[in-house]
């Protein structure tokens, strides 16, 4: 069906375009459109095989031609007009712009303090430094605090502190060299004598005056293998009582590294006391210690011998001493927990210039001698949680020979003289250190030093109390205002009196609890106001027999910084 409608519209598009080819042949032979022309009779006959071929039209491209212009000479006249501006004078600055270099924040190290409080007491503090230096270092101190009135008989138990220090390095490629000058004075009053005694007692006064010098030099910062750091130290102290004392001491710590793993360390000590008194004593003292230390893993060890040396002849010194030191550590956790262990032992040097700032009240023409440590077992731990808080322990066994002790004099009980033991003195040590720090804002801390003394012959350990702690505490509140806390603990102790006639008595010394507070407000970066309370629960406890010490004392004044 659909094949035949197809093939008869096909026939009728023929059929139409045959009569219109034929009118057209027809309009081209007649004589025109009006002269007789008729339409006649035809047939039209449709063939279906008819084929109708219609011849291939040429193609043209290019429709359109343009022919393009011709070129001609041209010639081009430029006009130029001279505009000129009125005459001024213009001042054309230019403005450079450069990146602003941050500025150093402005130090405050240096400062001056001055206050006064109860007790007729004046505080003067300085400090002087230099200031962001890669070539030297450099300062100086002054220190004078004293109390015009003491807790037992005025003027009569005053006290007085007062020093000078100046110090320097200077930095070379490779070595480290520098120096500290010292001089102290101090004065104190023999007040410590009994109630009934004090009218007929002639109070005397103590003064001391202090030098002391250092030079050293180090290699610490030369990269070599081979470091070192030596100095050389000069003590000088006399007294109201004709005493002197010298102390010429040179120390020698140095270490080289094998490898990475091993290293070989060679410690040194050599010291030449001259004490003049009722009579001139002479005091040498010389150390060595050896010691190879090597890294397994974790662990590391270290082996040596420490050989000392002491001219001292008090108690049947034992002059040659060899102890040899073992300590193995281990770090279970790099840089924050670390187990040790180990023994040895050691000669410690003793002098008066030491001894008179733990007690001031010594009698003249005492003993001095070296503390021989013959034996010492220990172990502990040292360990950081959270990089803010540190833990440290340590327990340890000692034996000791010629270890000092303070006991009220036979000759006048408000002096002391110093006693030993004569033979072995066993102590049993525990200490505990413990701190939180946050963000410098924050910082609480605990101490404790417990002591277990056992004595072959004195019937008490005098005046050397069985435990000492501490709890302490600051507080910075915006920069604007700093808080200082101290509680201390010192338990109590004893010495022997001796009465008139001739016999003696054991005495006790108070338990201490202490509490010191510290307020600093800033109400500028150059100025500063703070108070200081110190001894606030106002006991006026004993530390040593017969000297009671002062009750609730408060000082208030300025700081300014530079």
């Amino acid at each position: 069906m659909k094949n035949k409608l197809r093939i008869t519209s096909l026939a009728i598009v023929l059929s139409v375009g045959y009569s219109y080819l034929n009118s057209a042949q027809a309009q081209q032979n007649s004589p025109g459109w009006n002269e007789g022309a008729k339409l006649q009779d035809a047939e039209v006959v449709v063939e279906k095989n008819r084929v109708i071929e219609l011849p291939q039209a040429a193609r043209n491209f290019e429709k359109f031609h343009i022919e393009p212009p011709k070129l001609a000479d041209r010639t081009v006249l430029y006009r130029f007009n001279d505009y000129k501006l009125p005459s001024q004078d213009i001042d054309m600055q230019l403005k450079v712009l450069t990146i602003k270099q941050d500025e150093f924040t402005k130090l405050y190290g240096n400062y001056l303090k001055a206050g006064i409080g109860n007790y007729a007491t004046l505080y003067l503090k300085g400090y002087f430094h230099n200031k962001r230096s890669n070539v030297a270092d450099y300062g100086a101190e002054v220190s004078h605090i004293a109390s015009a009135k003491g807790p037992v008989d005025k003027g009569n138990s005053a006290v007085a502190n007062s020093d000078i220090s100046l110090h320097g390095e200077r930095y070379l490629q490779g070595l480290t060299v520098g120096g500290k000058l010292k001089y102290g004075r101090d004065k104190y009053y023999f007040y410590g004598v009994t109630p009934s005694n004090l009218e007929d007692y002639e109070i005397q006064k103590q003064v001391f005056n202090r030098f002391a010098a250092e030079a050293f030099l180090d290699n610490k910062s030369s990269g070599t293998p081979y470091l070192y750091k030596a100095d050389v130290k000069f003590n000088y102290l006399n007294d109201s009582y004709n005493m002197s004392e010298s102390n010429v001491a040179l120390r020698l710590r140095s270490e080289y590294a094998i490898d990475e793993v091993s290293a070989f360390k060679v410690d040194g000590d050599l010291s030449f006391v001259s004490h003049q008194d009722s009579a001139t004593t002479t005091r040498t003292l010389f150390k060595l210690n050896p010691t190879y230390e090597r890294q397994f893993s974790a662990l590391r060890l270290a082996i040596g011998a420490n050989v000392a040396y002491t001219g001292d002849e008090v108690n049947d010194a034992r002059k040659f001493n060899i102890y040899p030191t073992v300590r193995v550590s281990v770090e279970p956790v790099k840089g924050n927990m670390l187990i040790y262990a180990g023994l040895g032992g050691d000669l410690q040097r003793v002098t008066l210039y030491q001894l008179t700032q733990e007690n001031p009240w010594l009698a003249p023409n005492v003993q001095v001698a070296d503390i021989n440590k013959g034996m010492e077992i220990y172990g502990g731990f040292d360990a950081n949680i959270y990089n803010y808080v540190h833990l440290v322990g340590r327990v340890a066994y000692q034996n000791f020979r010629n270890l000092y002790f303070y006991n009220n004099s036979q000759a006048d009980s408000a002096k002391f003289d110093l006693v030993y033991d004569d033979g072995v003195t066993n102590v049993l040590n525990f200490f505990a250190d413990a701190s939180f720090n946050y963000s410098d804002e924050v910082r609480l801390g605990l101490k404790l030093d417990y002591n277990k003394y056992n004595t072959a012959s004195l019937e008490k350990p005098f005046h050397r109390p069985a435990m000492t702690a501490s709890v302490y505490g600051t507080y910075n509140f915006f920069g604007k205002i700093l808080f200082n806390s101290e509680l201390y603990y010192i338990g109590s102790s004893y010495g022997k009196i001796y009465r008139p006639d001739g016999t003696a008595v054991l005495r006790q010394t108070d338990t201490i609890v202490d509490l010191n507070l510290k307020a600093d407000y800033r109400f500028t970066n150059n100025f500063t106001i703070f108070v200081m309370a110190n001894n606030l629960l106002g006991s006026k406890y004993e530390r040593f027999v017969n000297y009671p010490r002062k009750g609730i004392n408060l000082i208030g004044g300025i700081t300014y910084s530079f």
